[in-house]
């Protein structure tokens, strides 16, 4: 079978590989059929900050069916469309205990500590996997997993009923974040981005408006009234820095871009304005919930995203994102329908 293996930073490739072996207890085995380029799948590539493992199939955001079922497997039977959770928990640290399995303290991803999606088979620990309406499109059902990090974050930053949330970086997970809050949120929405066609596009999806990152801009859209809430997606230290001193007294700024560099912040700035800086990692227990709304945004998502017809092209494609040359929110490889 084909994979797509991450040797090391800027080494990828695609490969003839052996496929899964039959499920030990406790696994299942999948045919892909469909995974999505994420901003972390980038990271590391760029990088190699998370690469434990050499070579190790990469993809974290895919759809698949079930092939073949371990023993002691219930609840998942051969054929049955499921999606995967992204996360590997040891289930034994304080944090798991505590039910805050996306800060387990040995936490590791699919695609990382075990192989991922970006291949025509995959093995994984039945306890990651969870079905999904079999009408749905393949590339929509691989939209759930970046949809629960973005309800997770949005959860996180919980604006007031009526409040207005500025989200800056209409990639993937902006706007995502900017479209469940189109939701399940009753203030005006705003977004900025550089691109401004992906800014529209998201605009457009989530009923929002583009602004710019400036105060003159900002009060303009929403009339001379205060903004307290932010999400930033972008992970650029200068745009965090801006939102902080955009953001009234009161509200909150949650994180969920990958970072580079360090904020030089003054943390009076935070305790005088009663200003929350939140981090949002992955996501706790909204991969249901995501799942539960992908019928109701399908066609939403679809507008969002290009579409890739065989692994052969990823990694051309990553070096596409990296560079910045599509207008695409998610990039997905569909293996099967």
């Amino acid at each position: 079978m084909r994979a797509v293996r991450l040797y090391d930073a800027l080494d990828l490739r695609v490969e003839d590989i052996d496929p899964p072996a039959a499920p030990p207890p406790g696994h299942v085995n999948l045919a892909v059929r469909a995974a999505g380029i994420c901003g972390s799948d980038l990271h590391n590539f760029r990088t190699g900050q998370w690469i434990s493992r050499r070579p190790s199939t990469a993809g974290h955001e895919f759809s698949g069916r079930i092939t073949a079922v371990g023993e002691g497997v219930e609840g998942l039977a051969v054929g049955d469309t499921v999606v995967a959770d992204s996360r590997v928990w040891c289930g034994e640290c304080p944090a798991c205990a505590s039910g805050r399995a996306q800060i387990c303290e040995a936490l590791g991803f699919v695609g990382e500590v075990c192989d991922g999606g970006f291949a025509d088979a995959v093995q994984l620990p039945a306890r990651l996997i969870l079905k999904h309406d079999a009408s749905l499109p393949a590339i929509v059902a691989a939209m759930a997993e970046p949809l629960a990090v973005a309800l997770h974050a949005v959860r996180r930053l919980a604006p007031r009923a009526g409040e207005a949330v500025l989200v800056a970086g209409c990639g993937t997970i902006g706007g995502l974040s900017a479209l469940v809050l189109s939701e399940i949120h009753d203030g005006p929405i705003l977004v900025a981005d550089r691109n401004a066609t992906r800014a529209k596009t998201v605009a457009d999806l989530a009923r929002a408006t583009v602004v710019d990152l400036d105060r003159a801009a900002i009060d303009a859209a929403l009339s001379g009234r205060r903004l307290r809430y932010a999400l930033d997606a972008t992970g650029n230290i200068k745009a965090i820095g801006v939102m902080l001193d955009l953001l009234s007294g009161g509200g909150a700024l949650a994180l969920v871009g990958i970072g580079h560099g360090k904020l030089d912040l003054d943390p009076n700035l935070l305790v005088e304005r009663e200003i929350g800086l939140l981090g949002c990692h992955a996501f706790a227990d909204e991969l249901p919930e995501a799942i539960g709304l992908l019928p109701k945004l399908a066609d939403r998502l679809m507008r969002m995203t290009e579409t890739l017809t065989t692994l052969d092209d990823v990694p051309a494609a990553y070096q596409r994102l990296i560079n910045g040359e599509t207008a695409a929110l998610k990039t997905v490889v569909a293996l099967a329908s």
